[in-house]
């Protein structure tokens, strides 16, 4: 049995949105397929579900927009199609957003990462995303088409609740990402604890942006993202606010645990791990993405207005 019937590859938004629109729901978003090719894959083998036929996908993969990863001065912009091990090899992300770096490096295997697409790590709208989660971090503004409107969003206003994002594949657009650079004493870091048994499934990821006063001793700001520990995608602003004008050092990581443990609660997953374990493995992912930032931080020098 076909699950699709006709296969678009527009090469502009207006052409995605038109046949989006002319399909009136009819139609499905598709870009690396990773996650809906499986999903359909699995209805066509399911017996207790009904399977979801489309009529068409749209591919977004062939418009520019979608693709271009470039330095809008302050800012990075990552397109919704670029993939993974394209933001891993970028040395424009290695230099300014780090931690995004780190997160899409571990996502699946080398197959699905040269596949696999940032925007498609956010429109699946899972808390686990390692993607999403660095995303969150870096305070990143999302570029979207929805109801026909073109509009930039806070990246956490994409996530509903688990698998619910703000955009409908069969009528929006995620076009871009809009990613705050890193400045002189501001860094990134990220890290996780997974799984390894056949998939790595995330048991807790953690991803953390820090400013640094102009003597790199203090913690001037932060933002922390630890997940999944919500049913969506969520900033630890308790943590945050703990190390803010705290010295660098054990002293501030120690508060900041504290923080974590009396305010961020993990569920037990029978996919993961017990509440207790995931609990402990607070503390480790944020010694260890708290000093990594802060080195960072501390030991770059004036970064280069060009590439």
């Amino acid at each position: 049995m076909k699950l699709w019937e006709h296969y678009f590859t527009p090469e502009s938004t207006d052409e995605a949105v038109a046949l989006l629109a002319r399909y009136a729901g009819r139609a499905r978003v598709i870009a690396g397929g990773t996650d809906l090719l499986v999903d359909l894959r699995a209805a066509m083998t399911a017996t207790s579900a009904p399977i979801e036929v489309h009529e068409a996908l749209v591919d977004v993969t062939r418009i520019p927009e979608f693709m271009q990863l470039s330095d809008e001065g302050d800012h990075i912009r990552i397109g919704a199609g670029v993939t993974h091990t394209q933001i891993v090899k970028s040395a424009l992300v290695q230099n300014y957003a780090n931690c995004l770096v780190e997160s899409c490096g571990v996502v699946g295997g080398p197959q699905v990462r040269n596949v696999a697409t940032l925007g498609g790590n956010v429109a699946h709208a899972l808390p686990a995303g390692d993607g999403t989660t660095s995303l969150v971090a870096l305070d990143t503004q999302v570029e979207i088409v929805k109801d026909g409107e073109r509009r930039w969003v806070g990246i956490l206003e994409m996530f509903l609740g688990t698998a619910k994002s703000l955009i409908d594949p069969t009528h929006d657009l995620l076009v871009s990402f809009r990613i705050p650079k890193c400045t002189v004493h501001e860094a990134t870091a990220f890290s996780r604890i997974m799984r390894p048994q056949g998939v790595a499934l995330p048991i807790l990821g953690c991803a953390v942006w820090v400013k640094l006063d102009s003597s790199g001793t203090h913690y001037e700001s932060a933002r922390i993202c630890l997940a999944p520990v919500a049913p969506i995608p969520t900033r630890a602003h308790a943590v945050e606010a703990a190390l803010i004008g705290a010295a660098v050092g054990e002293a501030a990581i120690q508060d900041a645990i504290a923080v974590a443990h009396e305010t961020i609660h993990p569920r037990t997953s029978k996919y993961r791990a017990t509440a207790a374990y995931r609990d402990e493995m607070i503390e480790v992912l944020l010694r260890r993405t708290l000093i990594s930032a802060a080195e960072r931080a501390q030991n770059q020098m004036a970064i280069p207005d060009t590439l």
